[in-house]
């Protein structure tokens, strides 16, 4: 028997965005759509119409605007999307200038940073700012050996202001996982720690940074963020110097370079089952729309929200987090152990900093039910609305945990409250 384990109230379907959004195509083209399924059927049927009506619910941030939304919408792969448009990827990430709070980040460690809209902003300003001055260019490939933690999403949104092409390695990679991805894409700069934090102890990277920058002819500079140390020793790494070194101290003003929708943005990788791990190029506009479509319409995440994954900058969920900062939402960065120091770590989290959205993998739920966490009895949780999962497909046991020990009972408690909903999604 199929028992439904969770339903929108009136109240909730009423003030979701995906709601806002079928008005909004009703008015636009003279409709009469009553209902989610009818929207689906209308969106498939009608793409161009739909992705039309996307980029305008979104207020996407472009200097021209497109001649026509798709070429060919039957030529999979090679359709031209959105082609007129000029734009930057990370000006629509940094649109709102704020004191309000961009970035919440927490390591294991205990170090804890936050980072308003306005910081974030001047903080990308300087780092573009150098970049241009050594040379970098649109096209140009810099890379990332870096944890999750603030100064990763910096360096990213100062790379794609010029045009660049980002790309990371989470620093639990070895050497030759490194060395297999990056070589395939020649950089120009890399930036990374001199170490990060994993279940209660430290990993120095400078001996398998130097192996390498050294194997990367094309590297021009390197660039360490003191993360382990607050003065690492990284002589014996070739044209390299610290972060606060690299910083513009006298910025110029930050530009974002125009660029087409299909402008590269990301270049991620295959995990490298069936041989080396192959290149995949995202383009800026369509990572932006898409995510924009996930985020707002999908999990409904808004201005007022604070959202969490628990990812490394090796996992495209980092890039999916980061797009939030294009709705004006807060996002929590965390590095290390999820279960570092405390059993606990991540539910604690929920509670510190009112997470709306946590985002997390069936793994992490696993061992939650074997070691027998049940979050409901022990946190609040008020704050929480979603729960997502991804990375491989979720048991049944998972979902029914999600929904007991950490949601149901909550659901019980505040269920005179229509706007409180917990959801699984699943990537």
């Amino acid at each position: 028997m199929n028992t439904i384990l969770w339903k929108p109230s009136k109240n909730q379907i009423k003030s979701s965005q995906i709601e806002a959004f079928r008005l909004q195509v009703n008015n636009k083209f003279n409709l009469n759509i009553e209902n989610y399924s009818e929207l689906h059927s209308w969106s498939i049927s009608n793409i161009s119409d739909f992705w039309k009506a996307i980029w305008g619910f979104m207020a996407i941030e472009s200097s021209s605007n497109y001649k026509q939304v798709v070429d060919n919408v039957n030529k999979m792969p090679g359709a031209k999307w959105f082609e007129g448009t000029r734009f930057n990827f990370a000006e629509n990430l940094l649109r709102l200038r704020s004191n309000k709070p961009a970035i919440h980040f927490q390591s294991e460690n205990k170090t804890k940073k936050t980072i308003s809209y306005n910081k974030l902003y001047n903080e990308v300003e300087k780092l573009a700012s150098s970049l241009r001055k050594i040379g970098v260019e649109k096209g140009d490939r810099i890379v990332g050996y870096m944890p999750n933690i603030p100064e990763t999403v910096i360096v990213m949104l100062a790379t794609t202001s010029i045009g660049a092409i980002w790309s990371s390695c989470s620093p639990d990679f070895g050497t030759q996982g490194v060395l297999d991805r990056f070589s395939q894409i020649k950089p120009k700069i890399i930036f990374a720690t001199d170490g990060y934090f994993y279940n209660g102890k430290s990993y120095s990277l400078i001996d398998k940074l130097e192996v390498i920058v050294n194997k990367l002819p094309t590297i021009e500079k390197t660039v360490i963020v003191p993360f382990v140390s607050s003065s690492p020793n990284f002589k014996s790494i070739n044209n390299s110097l610290i972060w606060h070194r690299f910083l513009d101290s006298k910025p110029e003003a930050l530009f974002f370079e125009q660029l087409p929708f299909d402008h590269p943005l990301y270049i991620m990788y295959s995990s490298g089952t069936t041989g080396k791990p192959k290149s995949i190029v995202h383009g800026a506009g369509g990572t932006l729309i898409q995510h924009l479509k996930e985020l707002r319409l999908h999990s409904n995440i808004n201005l007022d929200d604070t959202v969490f994954y628990f990812t490394t900058c090796g996992w495209m969920m980092w890039n999916w987090l980061i797009s939030n900062l294009a709705i004006g939402s807060t996002i929590v960065l965390y590095d290390g152990s999820p279960f570092h120091p405390s059993e606990n770590s991540m539910w604690n989290m929920i509670d510190d900093f009112k997470i709306t959205h946590f985002g997390t993998s069936p793994k992490f739920i696993e061992t939650c039910i074997n070691t027998k966490l049940s979050p409901i009895k022990t946190h609040s949780l008020n704050s929480l609305k979603s729960f997502f999962s991804t990375g491989s497909p979720l048991t049944e046991r998972c979902f029914e945990y999600v929904y007991k020990p950490v949601s149901y009972t909550h659901l019980r408690a505040h269920e005179t409250r229509e706007d409180l909903g917990c959801r699984v999604g699943r990537g």
